[in-house]
């Protein structure tokens, strides 16, 4: 199908600004909103559409009955968009099998875009692609519309298929006559973005993140002040796992834009967002302020962006990095605990944790003498006890201690009681964690 309409452009990324966005973001995220939603701002566009009528291998449409001839002239030259677009439909009706039906039918879209009836707009562009699922300009408007209505991820795909023909369609799609190589790569870029960014919308939704970042890539190549698409990459960025780190200027980005555009509620929104992402990554606020305001003044992700963002340093690293801070005698059983459980991690945990066992050794005297501790009982019998030592453990009745009994008990003590005991720490299993008592007895 050739494109058969060019004039005003802007009418295909300008006719909506900024779009409704349903996003249901998955935990864990700080900020318990659901969804994070964008004003919706229709613009009153002047369209004045030249018409380009031929056929895909470059023939001129001729109309041969003067009635239809007339009837379609007159049509085409009424001036009120309202009344054009009654005359267009009327024609269609009157004229079902003629040769310029879609196109009447894309002048019936274009005068009710002009009068800003959007519903009827949609509604003769999912007419059209009846007739002609390749027309290029249906499918552009149909995707625009459809976006801004989308309420879950079935409408989502529902665009995801219009994006899909679009982009097959659109690269052999000939010039029109009369069509400069200019006009004709800028309409076909404004085309190129409306589809590329349904198609990462589509995925988006899905929450296939991986393969939604492309398309989002393609379409802010071509405009880059698309505040939509570059929104909605940060998050298809920020949501893969592992994340791209480029996501972060991409929200940054796409902040700044919204606060140039008087949208302060979707920047706050996104503020919230991408701020804890940067502090669950980067393990604090530090440097997040810098970003913001290098973002506002460039036009895409810095050279050296994702290594200049240090990551938060993961368990394991803590762990190390808590006996080389601390004296490891004055560190607490939670301490010792966590220490311990990553001791297989990496051999700086190795010699973390021989530290910490050396130190809890220290205090048992090598096995002479006996700690005492203060524990949940979990489970017990006449010979051992289940407890809990931590408060988190206590809290989720999870045993982090098995107790030998030295002598058995004639009464066990309840499931949920606390009690002290005193024994000797003898073992230990990293995971799931326990620590192994002997020669217990309750205090």
């Amino acid at each position: 199908m050739n494109i058969s309409y060019y004039g005003d452009l802007k009418i295909l990324r300008d006719y909506i600004k900024y779009e409704t966005i349903d996003l249901v973001l998955d935990p864990p995220l700080e900020a318990t909103m659901s969804q994070i939603r964008f004003s919706t701002i229709l613009f009153a566009v002047f369209i004045s559409f030249i018409v380009i009528v031929q056929t895909a291998s470059g023939q001129q449409k001729v109309i041969k009955d003067p009635g239809e001839y007339n009837a379609y002239i007159a049509a085409l030259n009424t001036t009120d968009p309202t009344q054009k677009a009654a005359a267009m439909e009327t024609f269609v009706n009157q004229y079902p099998n003629s040769i310029v039906k879609v196109d009447a039918m894309e002048q019936t879209m274009g005068a009710y875009q002009h009068a800003g009836n959007s519903a009827k707009v949609e509604q003769t562009a999912d007419r059209i692609l009846q007739f002609d699922p390749d027309d290029l300009h249906a499918l552009a408007i149909s995707i625009i519309l459809k976006r801004v209505q989308a309420k879950d991820e079935k409408d989502a795909a529902a665009i995801g298929v219009l994006a899909e023909r679009g982009l097959k369609v659109l690269p052999n799609s000939p010039k029109p006559d009369g069509a400069s190589d200019a006009d004709f790569k800028k309409l076909s870029d404004e085309l190129a973005d409306i589809f590329n960014g349904g198609a990462g919308y589509a995925l988006l939704q899905a929450k296939d993140y991986a393969h939604a970042r492309p398309f989002y890539l393609k379409a802010i190549q071509i405009d880059p002040t698309n505040l939509q698409d570059i929104y909605q990459l940060s998050i298809a960025d920020l949501e893969m796992a592992p994340l791209d780190i480029d996501g972060l200027w991409y929200i940054a980005k796409a902040i700044n834009m919204a606060q140039a555009a008087g949208n302060q509620q979707g920047a706050q929104s996104m503020r919230a967002y991408g701020k804890a992402k940067y502090h669950r990554y980067h393990g604090s606020d530090d440097g997040w302020d810098g970003i913001m305001t290098s973002a506002a003044n460039q036009s895409s992700p810095p050279s050296g962006f994702a290594a200049s963002i240090r990551p938060a340093p993961t368990p394991a690293e803590l762990a190390v990095q808590a006996v080389a801070e601390n004296d490891p005698a004055t560190l607490s059983f939670s301490d010792y605990e966590f220490v311990l459980s990553y001791r297989d991690a990496s051999p700086g945990n190795k010699l973390a944790a021989e530290r910490v066992w050396q130190a809890i050794q220290a205090k048992q005297k090598n096995g002479v003498a006996k700690l005492q501790i203060a524990v949940k009982v979990i489970s017990s019998t006449k010979t051992t006890i289940q407890a809990a030592i931590t408060e988190d453990d206590q809290a989720s009745n999870t045993a982090d201690v098995e107790i030998t009994m030295e002598t058995p008990l004639a009464l066990p003590p309840a499931p949920g009681s606390q009690i002290n005991i005193i024994g000797v720490l003898t073992d230990y299993t990293p995971r799931p964690f326990m620590f192994r008592m002997k020669h217990g007895a309750l205090h």
